[in-house]
């Protein structure tokens, strides 16, 4: 039997989509190349966009006839549908995809197995399963192993703050914190088995409060320098990251942990502080920048990145101008944008000042043209200087090896097959605004 997943969305989706096929090898499936092979279809989903959600039913439209070609030559196919869009739509995918055979939520998916099971028994209808279940999913999951240089680690899941435009909380549920010693021992086992690098990922990841064996909670700073105790790791990140959570102890790590990479990525949303009250954002513009103030002060060498919503109800034209001073002031490195999308079940959905489609267009490409002219800077300002970068992935063209500088970089370099999945140190010969060149500086990899 052969399984092949799309994932759409958040760094969490890519975590979770691993541990699904962690769930499959462990039932005797193995990874096909394309839907085509596949006797299980999976469609990991996200909810957050409207654009995101409705491409995951055009490409369901795509797989239905897949399915009916294999039909054709009595090869049985299971299409499923794990995430966000099954938490917020199942009544949606009944009416639109008969087809699906389950559709699974975000907080469920270990239950996949005994799901598989009940399909082989009762074909013809959809199994629909959108529980908060009270165990915690992690506790039912394969032990997770390193497949390269970078690993992700889910420490914490669900949200508390009900931002207005956001699906999170209805979707993901209340914030857990997994406890200290689960994640360190995952942690060992993924730099045991070659990981160099771990990315800590949560909906709310600083807000993380799991317990220590003494069952006492521990902050996000706690856990970072247990981490940092681990022989053979090289190199911590976090995402994602909200600004009221950010405390004295966390700013610390970023003066103290070298292995903590220089790269932060902290959402503001919008410059607008009226825009930020209609969010539920719990800051305010100055509240943000002051905060930038302390982690450039712990680390001078610290880049910064952010997401932004253009367009959200009510915005004038003299918020939208608060968010370009906000670019301006910060200089990002890095940021990701997008217009304002209405998500059925939020606060925002409804609110009668909605910003029309054209106008949200032309802010969106104000923003990403000024956005990008600071990551084309910084990228430039980085040629000639010599960087380590992890070597995790295989460039379109032979020999050639994509990685990641401290700052998330994306470069590119031919490198012999010695080199992957290892730190190397690169001199940079040339920028784009989304990716570098480099050649290897002679010497080991670390």
């Amino acid at each position: 039997m052969k399984y092949f997943i799309k994932t759409f969305g958040c760094q969490m989706n890519v975590y979770d989509s691993k541990r699904i096929a962690d769930i499959l090898h462990n039932i005797g499936y193995t990874e096909a190349h394309t839907p085509k092979d596949a006797d299980l279809i999976i469609f990991n989903t996200c909810h957050i966009r409207e654009k995101a959600a409705e491409k995951v039913f055009s490409d369901l439209g795509r797989t239905k006839l897949i399915k009916d070609e294999r039909t054709e030559k009595d090869l049985d196919t299971v299409i499923g549908l794990v995430g966000c869009v099954v938490q917020a739509e199942d009544g949606e995918i009944a009416k639109r995809a008969p087809y699906v055979d389950f559709a699974i939520g975000p907080l469920t998916y270990h239950r996949l197995p005994e799901i598989l099971t009940k399909i082989g028994r009762e074909r013809g209808t959809t199994i629909i399963d959108t529980d908060f279940p009270a165990e915690a999913k992690f506790d039912f999951l394969p032990e997770n192993v390193s497949q390269g240089g970078c690993s992700f680690l889910a420490i914490q899941e669900g949200c508390d703050n009900f931002c207005t435009y956001c699906v999170v909380p209805y979707t993901r549920g209340a914030e857990y914190s997994r406890p200290i010693k689960d994640i360190v021992e995952e942690a060992r086992r993924l730099v045991a088995t070659g990981s160099l690098e771990i990315n800590l990922l949560g909906q709310n990841v600083n807000s993380f409060h799991g317990e220590d064996e003494n069952g006492k909670d521990r902050n996000l700073a706690y856990l970072l320098r247990q981490l940092a105790e681990i022989d053979g790791l090289k190199r911590i990140r976090y995402t994602t990251s909200y600004p009221s959570d950010v405390d004295d102890d966390l700013i610390a790590c970023h003066r103290d942990l070298e292995m903590l990479m220089p790269y932060l990525h902290l959402p503001i949303q919008s410059g607008s502080d009226k825009v930020l009250k209609a969010m539920n954002r719990e800051y305010t513009s100055k509240d943000y920048l002051t905060l930038i103030e302390k982690l450039r002060k712990a680390n001078p060498k610290i880049g910064m990145s952010s997401d932004f919503i253009v367009g959200f109800p009510g915005e004038t034209d003299e918020d939208f101008q608060a968010t370009l001073d906000i670019v301006n002031e910060v200089k990002y490195i890095q940021a990701y944008s997008f217009k304002y999308s209405k998500r059925a079940g939020t606060p925002a959905a409804v609110y009668k000042n909605q910003v029309i489609e054209k106008i949200k267009e032309e802010r969106l490409q104000i923003l990403q043209d000024l956005l990008f002219s600071y990551q084309l800077k910084f990228n430039k300002e980085s040629v000639g200087k010599i960087m380590p970068v992890l070597f995790d992935m295989k460039g379109r063209h032979k020999g050639q090896f994509l990685g990641r500088t401290p700052y998330m970089q994306n470069v590119h370099a031919n490198l012999d097959d010695t080199y992957f999945n290892k730190i190397v140190d690169v001199k940079l010969i040339d920028a784009t605004t989304n990716s570098l060149s480099g050649e290897i500086v002679a010497g080991k990899a670390k």
